[in-house]
């Protein structure tokens, strides 16, 4: 019997996937953000899941996973899909301060985490562990990180099936904003955990501003994220802000605020501050609709947002929309 051994590449900041014919056993040989390569038996049944495990009730891979990052145990999805996750997945930490003792005893056949600190992933491999560093720039990657994960657990088609709602989302976005013409579109600025730290050319919230035909004034920076002067973002003048969820500030610190009273976005009351979610999860179509929704509201009067909104949780994590924290309205 011949079985597959699946190489996926990941290369010019796109993962290429090429399947070549094995003899002995079924391997993923996973090229990561860092340049890494790692080889492994697949599909894994024991994994810790540091940042992605939004995934894990998308797929449906509970019984895969032996340890989650701690911050899974306050994510709303995460608690509403799992109610008992604090007391039947244990926490090794997070993709910064890994717990060593915890991983050895959970015996993971891989490790997923974020390339934040490579420091943290030298750490884990250390102690004898497979590991895996993901970092999403953009919505081609987070498609490939989720196929990845498809193909870690033996998942490819549910993977696949995510996508295709996620698409419906954003084709319905792509449609309504089609015909914007060039001088109608609008400045829409996103801000991390700083008021003065910006979205830039790479990374998933730039995307999305291009998908609504926003056009982000930090494009030009090529980087996931800058910190920018006041005067800067004056002179910017963006129609549109959006804050992070995990942001420890809110909109209306920024609507209150003399620094940022002669922006439009401001004096027109148009800051918004997004749910606290991860940015790489299937959640971000829903994110696109809403923040496309706020940049150009007369495009999208006749969308029952509650019922899209439900249908996408219904259908990727079997859940109904009102058991997990809402848009702002």
């Amino acid at each position: 019997m011949k079985i597959r051994n699946i190489t996926i590449i990941f290369a010019l900041s796109v993962l290429v996937p090429a399947f070549v014919v094995g003899a002995d056993a079924e391997t993923l040989t996973y090229t990561d953000k860092l340049g890494r390569v790692v080889t492994i038996p697949v599909p894994v049944s024991r994994a810790v899941v540091f940042q992605t495990y939004e995934l894990i009730p998308a797929l449906g891979i509970w019984d895969k996973i032996v340890g989650v990052g701690r911050y899974a145990y306050s994510n709303d999805l995460m608690v509403a899909a799992r109610p008992d996750i604090t007391s039947t997945i244990p926490s090794a930490g997070s993709g910064v301060d890994v717990s060593a003792e915890v991983l050895m005893k959970l015996e993971p056949d891989v490790v997923i985490t974020w390339t934040f600190q490579p420091e943290a992933i030298r750490f884990i491999e250390q102690k004898g562990l497979r590991v895996i560093g993901v970092s999403p720039e953009g919505l081609t990657e987070l498609y490939e990180v989720m196929r990845l994960h498809g193909t870690l657990f033996g998942k490819e088609q549910r993977a696949e099936i995510i996508i295709k709602e996620m698409e419906k989302i954003f084709g319905l976005v792509r449609e309504r904003v089609s015909e914007i013409p060039a001088q109608g579109r609008k400045k829409v600025l996103w801000l991390f955990g700083k008021p003065t730290q910006v979205a830039c050319k790479t990374g998933v919230p730039n995307s999305l501003i291009e998908l609504m035909r926003g056009i982000n004034p930090a494009s030009d920076i090529p980087q996931t994220s800058s910190d920018i002067s006041m005067e800067q973002i004056i002179a910017w003048n963006p129609d549109v802000i959006f804050i992070w969820g995990h942001a420890g500030y809110m909109a209306q610190d920024i609507l209150d605020s003399d620094q940022w009273r002669r922006i439009r976005a401001v004096y027109e009351g148009r800051v918004f501050k997004a749910p606290r979610w991860s940015n790489w999860s299937p959640r971000i179509a829903p994110v696109a609709l809403w923040m496309a929704m706020k940049t150009y509201p007369d495009l999208f009067k006749n969308i029952d947002v509650e019922r899209s909104f439900d249908d996408f949780y219904q259908e990727v994590y079997g859940i109904p929309y009102e058991k997990v924290s809402k848009f702002e309205r």
